[in-house]
């Protein structure tokens, strides 16, 4: 068995570093080092003031320290980084451009009165999860050891079980909204059309390549460029795109 230096290593870089900023923010806010109303996503503060900083760091925060916390954390690392080097594997810049996607489509969200939200990394992670059980609909998924289904159910299942213990369905909800955007971008228009609209820029490439971040590419103007799609499984590795 690894050690859980060696475990870390191993992580793929954005799932990796997305997990270590949330945990790092909430260690912050824990310890009474960082004020959670300071990154919080207030219109008004980022508009009036020029607070800017809140339409980013806002995804970092999970909540204090909790089950859920622990929850949301697991669920970065086991679905954000089974979806980073599987479906997304030598293409860093694509899960990057998911990720940012994901977030320009939750800040509007949550700008609608009923949705209000004033921290979306819950969100976020729960996008991960909605792509994931997308790529692996047919996965056998055990829910703390009471039930069992197919993982293309799964997000409506932790849904379910947020609001049975308690929770809002707010933020979860708002997660399947921008992860079935993303399916339906990348997977449901194409299909019917064959035609692409939400290509990773190739800035994103240019900048994951600069960083050195991940596996190589083959390049990034043919990473789009994908095998041709198979019918009777559901976006089973289709994450990959058709060009335009």
């Amino acid at each position: 068995m690894s050690s859980p230096g060696e475990f870390y290593k191993s992580l793929p870089p954005i799932s990796k570093a997305y997990g270590t900023l949330c945990l790092a923010v909430t260690v912050a806010v824990q310890l009474g080092i960082l004020d959670p109303g300071l990154i919080a996503l207030e219109f008004g503060q980022v508009f009036f003031r020029f607070q800017v900083w809140r339409l980013i760091t806002n995804f970092f925060f999970l909540g204090k320290f909790s089950i859920n916390f622990g929850i949301r954390l697991l669920m970065i690392a086991r679905y954000g980084v089974n979806l980073e080097k599987g479906p997304f594997g030598r293409r860093t810049a694509d899960f990057l451009w998911m990720m940012i996607f994901g977030g320009l489509s939750l800040l509007p969200l949550s700008a609608i009165p009923i949705f209000e939200s004033y921290f979306l990394g819950i969100s976020l992670v729960f996008m991960l999860l909605y792509v994931w059980s997308r790529e692996f609909p047919n996965a056998q998924i055990n829910i703390y050891g009471l039930v069992a289904l197919k993982a293309f159910y799964l997000p409506w299942a932790m849904l379910a079980l947020d609001v049975l213990f308690g929770s809002s369905p707010v933020p979860d909800f708002l997660g399947i909204v921008a992860g079935h955007l993303y399916y339906f971008l990348t997977v449901l228009y194409p299909l019917a059309t064959g035609k692409n609209l939400l290509k990773t820029p190739k800035l994103i490439h240019k900048l994951v390549a600069r960083w050195g971040i991940g596996a190589p590419a083959r390049n990034y103007t043919q990473s789009s460029a994908q095998p041709e799609r198979t019918t009777g499984v559901a976006f089973r590795g289709r994450s990959y795109r058709l060009d335009g």
